[in-house]
């Protein structure tokens, strides 16, 4: 009787954690919801008020002195609140100058905290890139340090609107075909890794594992690390994979091979090999086919579109970067290793 007294309590307990469990998780999901419908009635109070300033100082001819005034006789009669600050006044400003033509706040724009939305008017003048960056903040949840970083690292251009060399929509059923191509970029940025002029593919290696957790941000959302070096075992011979993860969104295990050459033909006959082993020896039945991503220190688009042609199988080319390129602009202004050398020879 004691022992069944004893499973009786055990199965009770399971089944109060489990309710226990279910509660708490409505909690967090009831608080979350909260937590957005009263920031996005914050974003929206904010653009309001810039509209309204807009329009009185049109009509009434104020000038800048007004935002002055607005922001003490805000505190003095609201003493205490947060936001009301002359600073913050012409932010409210500037942020539905931003969006004059919206009879409604966008809600990708609505839904992000109002710090993220101040980044986004101070970095980006572009209305459809800070809409990209504002939906791609509230689906992937990122912080304001993280979107400044995204921002920094060129995201939109590397991710957004650049030109993507892959094989997926001859490889990969429409829906996952358009996944795939979306969460790839042109070009990878590594700056993180500290390596030297003359630094071999190990180095290369090593250093993206040392740095997994940025190595890990910079390829995208959904990627799970699944191993280095991943042992496959085909006939009597062994193969090594430079990085296997999988990709919880496209439910498909990705192959990451390294290069720190020009992209080669030979390299996709190679990757076309591994997903082959890979599907034949990890893919399950609910698995989407494996795709492969060859990152190359350059490639010729050609030689690249010439090589996937001919493949059967998913795969990306991107390069990547150890250093953070200079705007067009800025390049423009540096001097030439002529005009430097001239300048030196001054000094001799």
């Amino acid at each position: 009787m004691k022992k069944s007294g004893v499973l009786e309590e055990a199965v009770i307990n399971k089944e109060y954690i489990e309710l226990l469990s279910d509660i708490k998780e409505k909690i967090k999901v009831s608080q979350l919801k909260a937590s957005l419908s009263v920031n996005r009635h914050l974003i929206e109070l904010y653009w309001d008020i810039g509209r309204s300033i807009i329009v009185r100082q049109a009509t009434e001819k104020w000038g800048s002195g007004v935002i002055d005034s607005l922001a003490k006789d805000l505190q003095r009669d609201f003493p205490g609140k947060k936001g009301v600050s002359a600073r913050n006044i012409w932010r409210m400003r500037a942020f539905y100058l931003a969006y004059p033509e919206e009879t409604k706040l966008p809600q990708a724009v609505a839904e992000i905290p109002w710090g993220h939305n101040i980044l986004l008017l101070e970095k980006i003048k572009d209305r459809e890139q800070r809409f990209w960056y504002a939906k791609n903040t509230t689906e992937h949840g990122w912080s304001r340090p993280v979107l400044w970083h995204q921002i920094e690292s060129g995201l939109y251009e590397r991710q957004a609107i650049s030109k993507k060399l892959t094989n997926f929509s001859s490889t990969l059923p429409p829906l996952q075909s358009e996944l795939a191509i979306e969460i790839m970029k042109d070009k990878y940025n590594f700056e993180f890794l500290t390596l030297g002029e003359e630094y071999k593919e190990r180095a290369l290696h090593l250093g993206l594992m040392e740095h997994l957790q940025k190595f890990l941000v910079e390829l995208g959302v959904g990627f799970a690390f699944v191993g280095s070096q991943y042992h496959l075992k085909v006939g009597n011979d062994d193969y090594y994979l430079d990085c296997l993860f999988y990709h919880l969104k496209l439910r498909s295990y990705i192959i990451c091979e390294l290069k720190i050459i020009e992209f080669k033909p030979e390299h996709a006959g190679k990757m076309n090999f591994y997903l082959a082993a890979v599907d034949a020896q990890l893919k399950h039945p609910g698995d989407h086919p494996s795709i492969g991503l060859i990152l190359c220190k350059t490639k010729d688009d050609l030689k690249v579109e010439y090589t996937l042609q001919s493949s059967n199988r998913p795969i990306g080319v991107a390069e990547y970067q150890l250093v953070k390129s200079l705007p067009k602009e800025y390049l423009e202004d540096l001097p030439t290793t002529e005009q430097l050398a001239n300048e030196l020879k001054k000094f001799e």
